[in-house]
């Protein structure tokens, strides 16, 4: 009677799967802290750090497993199968951020005016921790560079109007609005500070909106700061090219309706 060979399971397999939930409920976890600001920045950026790590080794052990199971006919296929995919999954979000890095321009300050920038005026809002705030000359550069659609826009009409434009797309938009600074139709310059996150995990930017009262026009200028991280993957451009869009929309359907009827003769 021929003898029964047990076969041993694959460890490797086995802590694949197991490290590879680790970091799914590690991302999850940290994400929703960020989010819900129960977590810094700095310390958010650390726990993504190790989330990546942790997917990256049950990557390496799904792969050890699949060897282990391939030449000595060990047990976990389904082990390291799953285990690859769930790293692949967490692993999928830092791949789509390393090529951003890449390809788009290393700047966390965008804005659309590159010679004179609005100016943060709040006090209070960034700490020493966060990203420094200056007219980098090179910054510009690349800014003018990558994202040529980042300009500012001229109305017809007068700050006031525009202002009530600037607070609806704010609202609508989710922002904090911070401080104003100036009022319509006694300042020629109107600053307003808000607070604008991510929807998704909750990143924050210092926002400026200029609005400069040309007489029977007004020109609206706006600045985004990335509060953490040298590098804003093309997010600053995005608010700011999405807002002015907004932006336009609003002005365009508060206009009031000219007259269909001509007046009696």
């Amino acid at each position: 009677m021929r003898p029964h060979i047990r076969r041993r399971r694959s460890i490797s397999a086995r802590w694949s799967v197991r490290t590879a939930f680790l970091a799914a409920i590690l991302f999850v976890l940290s994400g929703l802290g960020h989010r819900f600001e129960r977590i810094e920045t700095p310390e958010f950026l650390w726990l993504l750090a190790i989330v990546a790590a942790l997917a990256l080794l049950a990557l390496l052990l799904a792969v050890k497993g699949f060897t282990s199971v391939w030449r000595r006919g060990d047990l976990g296929f389904p082990s390291a199968f799953w285990g690859m995919v769930i790293a692949l999954i967490v692993l999928a979000p830092f791949a789509t951020t390393l090529y951003q890095a890449l390809m788009l321009p290393r700047i966390y300050d965008v804005s659309t005016d590159i010679a004179d920038p609005p100016e943060l005026f709040a006090t209070g809002q960034r700490t020493d921790r966060m990203n420094p705030v200056v007219n980098d000359k090179e910054s510009r550069g690349l800014q003018s560079s990558a994202y040529p659609q980042v300009t500012g826009r001229r109305y017809d009409g007068s700050p006031d109007r525009i202002l009530t434009a600037v607070n609806t797309v704010v609202a609508n938009n989710g922002w904090t609005i911070i401080q104003q600074k100036g009022e319509p139709g006694v300042d020629e310059e109107i600053l307003l500070e808000v607070v604008a996150r991510t929807w998704l995990l909750g990143f924050t930017s210092d926002v400026v909106i200029r609005l400069s009262d040309e007489g029977e026009t007004t020109y609206v200028d706006m600045r985004s700061v990335s509060r953490y991280g040298i590098h804003d993957l093309g997010e600053n451009a995005d608010r700011i090219t999405a807002f002015m869009t907004a932006l336009d929309s609003e002005v365009q359907g508060a206009q009031p309706e000219e007259e269909t009827t001509q007046p009696d003769q």
